[in-house]
């Protein structure tokens, strides 16, 4: 293998069991970095397991979706896990399918975490074999023979344009969508499934897992020279932490190193033997993932960078008792126990993760792995429960919704029928097929039912009437009640009438002048103008004047 290069192994089937066995040593390091607020990686470091998961999705999505992915892969670590190759693989991408899962519902329990997600790639030791499931851009580095070699490829869209031959490897650390994931476990419309490989284990393979705050910012070449320098592992993840720091990430930075150690005896007393250590957010909730692993898990120790001179001068400003007791502080580790030893310790609580249901085996014991049938049970009992949930809140917002128009219509009905009850009590005078006519209610209607009608018709013709009284009648003439209606059409005959019988008079004149036309033209004038009603007398009286001096 060699330096800068990328392979994707393909599944292999496990050879007869080797006469010596391989155990596992392994730390993790995570720091929150420089510029993020709280950090969303999460890491595990066991016997069995290693893993790391780089959430997304804001302040709470991310934590959340990393925290859920280390629950669901921590069962591998429990020691009574059958050492069968394929039975492993099988179990691995259950339990990322299990966190896909519970990280959807979970999103969709509480819309606050919609849109979270998170990598995963995690590789386990079993019959001396490697077994790698990987989704996402976090990078699974071995270390092999003093060469060292990405093992894992990056599920990125750089990823894809160099594998299309579109961009160069060196133009892809440019990109600026070099931080775009194409598959991711979560609230998304992607394939959640991981890619599985497994390979033979040697002797001295040292791996590195990383989230891109890592490998995002180091060359492949300083990583291997940190992996080949320095064989603490503790002080070599450190060291790879710092150094990402200081180059400048912008991330979280996390990284997870393990060793393969050759045990000559496997019946020996003093056989390798660690604490699981959880890193980054998953460590702020270790009681849950020490019932899965059924074991004391340990939070990771935090990063140690005291070559910086911030680091220094603040050392400096503490009393030695203070930094004493600082330091004896880091040195303690956080210890989670299960739930059998907080049990005798009076101390037992029944944690609650959210997502995963933790299933109390006959033994007392509490399990939360996906591949147990009790807890594939619940998981289906979980889901069915939420679908019915699901289900009752959506008929209830259905019922609400049609609730609410009723309501609207019945208060619509009740103010159209207030409305229609208080038109009653009025009366208008109006027109009706040319006569003048009475009508109870209002001169309008409502979505096009009228709120009036007729009561009483007269017989006074709307057509002998003068123009501005017709137009009032049009438009309704309204009265407070049938009495004032009936007075107001007794005002018009009346008025009607008077008119009429001027009109009558005049008529009258008019004929009288006529007949009394051939006694004198000036005469007739002159009475024309008087029955007229004119009231310039004096005008016409001299002009009469003037044509007898004539």
């Amino acid at each position: 293998m060699t330096d800068d290069t990328q392979q994707t192994l393909p599944l292999q089937q496990a050879s007869p069991a080797a006469t010596s066995q391989l155990f596992l040593y392994s730390t993790t390091v995570s720091d929150v970095g420089t510029v993020r607020a709280n950090n969303q990686d999460s890491s595990f470091a066991g016997e069995h397991l290693v893993a790391i998961c780089d959430g997304m999705g804001g302040h709470a999505g991310g934590d959340t979706a990393s925290t859920i992915a280390i629950r669901s892969l921590a069962h591998i670590e429990r020691e009574d896990r059958e050492q069968d190759v394929a039975a492993i693989a099988s179990m691995m991408e259950t339990s990322v399918m299990a966190a896909h899962d519970a990280i959807v519902g979970k999103a969709r329990h509480e819309r606050k975490l919609s849109g979270m997600g998170t990598t995963v790639t995690a590789v386990a030791l079993v019959d001396d074999y490697w077994v790698l499931s990987h989704i996402g851009d976090s990078r699974a580095y071995l270390l092999r023979d003093g060469a060292l070699c990405q093992v894992s490829q990056d599920h990125s869209y750089v990823q894809h344009l160099i594998n299309t031959g579109r961009i160069t490897e060196q133009e892809a650390k440019n990109h600026p969508q070099r931080n775009v994931v194409m598959r991711v476990l979560g609230d998304f419309d992607i394939d959640p499934h991981p890619d599985i490989a497994v390979l033979k284990a040697h002797p001295a393979d040292r791996w590195l897992l990383c989230s891109d705050g890592l490998c995002g910012v180091l060359e492949n070449s300083t990583i291997a020279d940190a992996l080949l320098s320095m064989s603490n592992l503790t002080e070599c993840a450190q060291h790879l932490v710092s150094m990402a720091l200081r180059a400048g990430s912008t991330d979280n930075v996390t990284a997870v190193i393990a060793d393969a150690t050759l045990a000559l005896d496997v019946h020996a007393f003093d056989l390798p033997h660690q604490t699981p250590l959880v890193g980054g957010a998953a460590s702020s909730s270790l009681e849950p993932i020490a019932d899965i692993v059924n074991e004391p898990v340990a939070a990771a120790p935090a990063l140690r960078d005291e070559g910086s001179p911030a680091q220094r001068a603040a050392a400096l400003m503490q009393s030695s008792e203070a930094r004493k007791a600082h330091h004896d502080d880091d040195d303690k580790p956080k210890l989670a126990h299960p739930s059998a030893a907080r049990e005798e310790e009076s101390t037992l609580s029944t944690p609650d993760t959210g997502e995963i249901p933790i299933v109390q085996k006959a033994d007392g014991a509490l399990s939360s792995d996906p591949n147990d049938p009790q807890v594939a049970k619940a998981i289906e009992v979980q889901q069915e429960k939420q679908r019915k949930t699901a289900h009752k809140h959506k008929r209830n917002k259905r019922i609400t919704v049609i609730i609410a128009i009723l309501v609207l219509l019945l208060a619509g009905a009740g103010a159209g029928y207030a409305t229609y009850r208080w038109s009653q009590t009025r009366y208008y005078v109006g027109e009706s097929n040319g006569k003048v006519a009475i009508f109870q209610g209002v001169p309008t209607n409502i979505f096009g039912f009228s709120l009036s009608h007729e009561v009483e018709r007269t017989s006074i013709s709307t057509s002998d009437l003068p123009q501005t009284w017709r137009d009032e009648l049009t438009e309704g003439i309204t009265r407070d009640n049938l009495d004032e209606a009936r007075a107001h059409v007794k005002y018009l005959r009346s008025e009607n009438d008077k008119l009429n019988s001027t009109k009558d008079a005049g008529n009258s004149g008019d004929s009288k002048d006529s007949g009394d036309a051939s006694k004198g033209g000036a005469k007739d004038s002159s009475q024309r103008s008087d029955s007229s009603g004119t009231t310039g007398n004096s005008g016409s009286t001299n002009s009469k004047q003037s044509e007898d001096k004539q």
